[in-house]
C-alpha cells in the first residue's frame, strides 16, 4: 500500500516538475514557454534519431561481417 501511494505521488509530481523546469528555462531565456517546450521535444526527437542510426551502424554482427570482409 505504501508503494502504491509513493507511485501515485511520483506520478503527480513529475508533470509538475517538468512544467516548473520548462517555465524556469523559458524565463531565463526570455522566451515563451510553449516555444521552449516544443524546442525541447524537437531536440529529443533529433537525438533519438541520431542514437538509433549510430546504434544500427555499430551492431556487433554487422561489425563482425565488415571485419571478415576486410580480411578476405
Amino acid at each position: 500500500m505504501l508503494m502504491l501511494s509513493l507511485i501515485r505521488a511520483f506520478a503527480v509530481l513529475v508533470p509538475w516538475l517538468l512544467n516548473l523546469a520548462t517555465w524556469l528555462v523559458a524565463r531565463s531565456l526570455n522566451m515563451p514557454q510553449p516555444l521552449v517546450h516544443d524546442t525541447g521535444l524537437f531536440m529529443f526527437a533529433q537525438v533519438q534519431a541520431v542514437e538509433s542510426r549510430v546504434g544500427k551502424a555499430l551492431r556487433p554482427v554487422r561489425l563482425l561481417r565488415q571485419l571478415r570482409a576486410w580480411f578476405n
